[in-house]
């Protein structure tokens, strides 16, 4: 059998410093975190990957986290950040890449993350770009209905760019088109980038609900959690390039006028509550254009709200796992 995953090697590190996962066979844990940085390129420069370096660079970072992440007080939250939760963390190292394998590589990472849905655990997704929520959402394909929350500044809605189909600004297009796809929305749209008015008119064809950055400054992140459809489950793409570069430069095309740290935690808070968080990717960070590792801390402490949130919402697995114990005992 080919392998699925690559369990990291010594000398780099794990997120938040947990344990490592050597085989999915083994799985045993509340959150597993899997490294998807390679895609299929839109173009000769994208073979570069510029967002390859992504997942070990955000891991990196989480280390200036992980003392003061389960115990410390936490004014965000208002009291420790996992609500006095000891979660069981482990990082299962980089789905398995072939170069030039383009498909089967994105069959390997979902396989991958089924592998991680099926031991119970709540996938988080380190990508590369936005085309590592494809293999990602495709793992659930059999599974509930959802929805997809999609953070970002474009709408990544394109039907194909040069004949890829699968690449970063499809993601969302193909996502959409998953049976287990219900609905969408979009949050911190703005400026021009990749998308055509046709993209727009798609997307809108299909019931997605479409958001400026600029309506969320005026109006607020409660407004918009209200907006969110209705589900039995959500899946949480986030695109950094939905925050403002003064506190995210680490991305391919700045643009002016994104999400705060305070407003995209608060959409997460809000999300939480309103049901269960099935699984999530962050992508879309490029290290080689950060400032000081500034972009990948951010958003592992923007992973680490997310889990704060569920934590605090009482929808993270180990919490179910224990009233589960609680009830049988």
């Amino acid at each position: 059998m080919n392998p699925i995953i690559k369990p990291l090697a010594l000398g780099r590190p794990s997120f938040l410093n947990a344990p490592r996962c050597t085989s999915l066979d083994l799985l045993n844990a509340d959150v597993a975190v899997l490294g998807c940085p390679y895609s299929t390129p839109e173009c000769l420069d994208d073979s570069r990957a510029p967002s390859s370096e992504a997942p070990d660079a955000v891991r990196f970072q989480s280390l200036r986290l992980a003392e003061s992440f389960d115990h410390y007080y936490d004014f965000d939250f208002g009291g420790e950040l996992m609500a006095g939760l000891r979660l069981s963390i482990v990082d299962c190292g980089d789905a398995w890449a072939v170069p030039g394998r383009y498909s089967d590589n994105s069959r390997a990472a979902s396989l991958a993350i089924g592998a991680i849905l099926d031991s119970g655990a709540l996938p988080l997704i380190l990508g590369g770009d936005h085309a590592a929520t494809m293999p990602a959402m495709r793992a659930y394909r059999s599974r509930e209905e959802m929805c997809v929350v999609h953070f970002g500044a474009d709408l990544d809605f394109r039907e194909e760019v040069n004949g890829v189909r699968d690449g970063p600004h499809s993601a969302m297009r193909r996502v959409s088109e998953l049976p287990c796809v219900a609905s969408m929305i979009h949050i911190g749209l703005r400026g021009s980038g990749a998308t055509l008015l046709g993209d727009v008119d798609a997307a809108v064809a299909l019931g997605s609900v479409l958001v400026r950055a600029e309506e969320v400054h005026r109006l607020g992140a409660a407004e918009f959690v209200a907006r969110t459809p209705d589900a039995a489950g959500y899946f949480i793409s986030l695109d950094v390039d939905c925050l403002d570069p003064a506190i995210a430069p680490g991305v391919a095309v700045p643009r002016f006028g994104g999400l705060t740290y305070f407003q995209v935690t608060n959409l997460l808070k809000g999300l939480a509550t309103r049901g269960p968080v099935i699984g999530a990717s962050l992508v879309g960070i490029v290290p080689a254009h950060d400032l000081h590792g500034l972009t990948s801390l951010l958003g592992a402490r923007l992973i680490l709200n997310l889990l704060g949130a569920l934590a605090h919402a009482d929808r993270l697995p180990v919490r179910q796992r224990q009233q589960v114990v609680a009830a049988g005992g």
